[in-house]
């Protein structure tokens, strides 16, 4: 699995930890992780909307199959990001609901509260978290008496989110040009996706 690492530029003084904090939650599944940024020394300036733009992006050309983000609080980016074509992500807080989350609604992005509440041992509660989202296969159903429903619920789920949304392609083309040219100058992720079906 590619896991995808971008975050607001709010939160930008968080991205090698949220990064490192995935690449160590991951590392014995053998997933790669690739660090969008926004890193901490950049100028350019990305909002949780645009932010959920690149995201949106990575995920409808393939070029990742998962992606870890947040915001200051974690919710607008959520929002954000649950407004894009095909992208189901889920707030995550604390272990419990990334557990849960993982196993259950089977999504391919979460945002995380990288600001809100993020106090002395905030790394503990985030490497704590990511590594409960990642310590077993997503979609596996929970509880185990009640997997088969919830594995059924959650392809309903999609399925519902598919047949009221547009194409990402239809999508892409309403949205204001000003608001696109601020997203295609993230040059990093338009290298990658470029790049992406030469990776498959």
């Amino acid at each position: 699995m590619k896991i995808a690492v971008i975050q607001a530029s709010s939160q930008k003084q968080r991205n090698e930890l949220l990064c490192q904090c995935v690449k160590k939650a991951v590392r014995e599944q053998g997933h790669e992780v690739i660090n969008f940024g926004v890193f901490p020394d950049e100028e350019a300036e990305y909002s949780y909307i645009q932010t959920s733009l690149l995201i949106g992006l990575l995920l409808a050309e393939g070029a990742v199959d998962f992606v870890v983000t947040g915001c200051s609080s974690g919710q607008g980016m959520m929002l954000a990001c649950n407004s894009m074509p095909g992208v189901l992500c889920g707030y995550v807080q604390n272990p419990a609901d990334a557990y849960l989350f993982g196993r259950i609604n089977n999504g391919n992005a979460v945002s995380l509260p990288l600001g809100l509440q993020f106090g002395w041992a905030g790394e503990i509660n985030l490497q704590s978290t990511l590594d409960s989202l990642f310590c077993e296969p997503f979609g596996t159903g929970y509880p185990p008496e009640d997997a088969e429903r919830k594995i059924r619920d959650t392809v309903q789920l999609k399925a519902m989110r598919a047949a009221s949304q547009k194409s990402f392609a239809e999508f892409w083309k309403s949205l204001d040009d000003g608001l696109l040219q601020s997203v295609m100058q993230r040059e990093c992720v338009w290298e990658y996706v470029r790049n992406a079906g030469n990776r498959r």
